[in-house]
């Protein structure tokens, strides 16, 4: 679709070439000027010059005031009736190979003249009747469909003057639309034409993305559209899927073509798959083929299911052999061996594998900070003092002493009437944490008390 709209003429906004480059890349249906670099034989200038419109329309005209012509200048010329605005797409001789092309005779009489290069005033009614073309299309498709008319309208076309509109429709059947001219006529004052065009034709017109990510051949350079069926599909070994085989247009794909004459000349060293192979172990049947490695797979019709692939070289001297009654002694004295390629290995640099890796990390570090924590000389793997069980006794002399716990809830307990603490008698054995005299019972009620016999010191 280039560098703007592909229904607009207009020069590219970011072209400091202004449009006339050698290659015109920035319009739909472009041509390469290959002899713009060289010169022109002796003579006369070649008095044709190739003029396109909007979605890729190019018509012939003749510049018979010998004009100062260039590529991507935009001109004015003989429209019936008035005048349509178009820009040049090709000059010199090139124009002359392209009508020969097409087959347009030179010495026809009913040429339509060049008149000038467009002014501003001409640009400007160009634009304007541009604009008017989106809203022209939608309004056609109402009153369409008012006079139960069984067509769709995909484009209209302004002439540059702004007098005259082309409709282009598809249509199954056949369809009066002479009522619709006068309604379109009399809604738009303006001169209708009708135009019917295929599928193909619309898809180039509208233009769009294919399923391969490019823009529609159609739409960008193919002009010629070959018919297509589906043996173009069977003879690439293609899935005979609609879906997938067809374009937008709802028809063939048009690439269906480009590669078709490679398979036909590497089709012609394959043997006939409708005839089977005979074997003294059995007669072996077709299944499939690989034309871009030449071999084909075939399996016996009875006595099991699995495939033999050879080479198209083998099955010929096999069908040569069964041509002069004669059998082979099995087909797996033809087997092609595959190459078994050892697939490589890759090594989890960042444990891609894992999906808690990042949780396990959280869980390393933290058992860092706890091993930071502990004294040195523990083990960390050592179970944890569970319920009442009696702690380690610190060494002597580090623990402070410490007072009675209070009451919790007695309103006269007070903190200086509270015995002072006395330190732990020398005898007691380690890992004994309890105080000499009776030993206290279990019981989380004896633990908030205050003690009722304080433990004195000894002499």
């Amino acid at each position: 679709m280039g560098c703007t709209n592909c229904s607009s003429n207009g020069l590219p906004k970011g072209c400091k070439s202004n449009g006339s480059c050698g290659t015109n890349s920035c319009d739909k249906l472009s041509v390469f000027d290959w002899l713009s670099n060289m010169e022109q034989p002796a003579g006369k200038k070649f008095e044709f010059v190739e003029v396109r419109f909007k979605n890729g329309r190019k018509e012939f005209y003749k510049n018979t005031q010998d004009l100062p012509i260039h590529i991507g200048d935009n001109v004015a010329v003989e429209g019936s009736p008035g005048h349509d605005i178009g820009t040049v797409s090709l000059t010199g001789e090139l124009v002359r190979l392209q009508m020969r092309q097409k087959k347009v005779k030179l010495d026809a009489s009913d040429f339509k003249k060049l008149y000038r290069k467009a002014n501003t005033r001409d640009i400007e009614i160009w634009q304007q009747a541009r604009e008017r073309e989106q809203e022209t299309m939608v309004r056609s498709r109402v009153l369409a469909r008012e006079l139960n008319l069984v067509m769709k309208i995909s484009d209209v076309e302004y002439q540059g003057d702004g007098n005259k509109a082309t409709f282009f429709y598809t249509a199954e059947e056949r369809v009066d639309f002479r009522e619709l001219i006068r309604v379109l006529a009399s809604e738009f004052k303006i001169r209708v034409e009708m135009r019917q065009i295929g599928a193909r034709q619309e898809a180039g017109r509208v233009g769009g993305i294919g399923s391969c990510g490019r823009e529609l051949c159609c739409s960008t350079w193919l002009t010629d559209f070959r018919s297509v069926n589906t043996a173009a599909a069977r003879y690439q070994q293609l899935a005979l899927n609609p879906q997938k085989l067809a374009g937008q247009c709802g028809k063939l794909k048009c690439c269906l073509n480009y590669e078709l004459d490679s398979y036909l000349d590497a089709l012609k060293e394959f043997p006939d798959t409708s005839q089977n192979l005979f074997t003294q172990k059995g007669e072996a049947v077709f299944q499939k083929m690989d034309i871009f490695k030449g071999r084909l797979w075939y399996a016996y019709r009875e006595g099991g299911t699995d495939w033999v692939a050879m080479d198209v070289s083998k099955v010929n001297e096999i069908v040569a052999q069964n041509k002069q009654n004669k059998k082979p002694a099995a087909l797996e004295d033809y087997m092609v061996v595959e190459d078994t390629i050892a697939s490589p290995t890759y090594e989890s640099v960042i444990e891609q594998d894992s999906i808690t890796r990042f949780d396990q990390s959280k869980s390393r570090n933290a058992k860092k900070r706890r091993n930071k924590k502990r004294p040195q000389g523990e083990n960390p793997n050592a179970p944890k003092a569970q319920g009442n069980q009696p702690r380690a006794q610190k060494p002597k002399g580090q623990k402070k002493p410490k007072g009675p716990r209070q009451p919790q809830g007695s309103k006269d307990a007070k903190p200086g009437n509270a015995p002072k603490p006395q330190g732990k008698p020398q005898g007691q054995g380690q890992g004994q944490g309890q105080k000499q005299g009776k030993p206290k019972p279990n019981n989380n009620r004896n633990r908030r008390r205050p003690p009722q016999n304080p433990k004195k010191s000894e002499e």
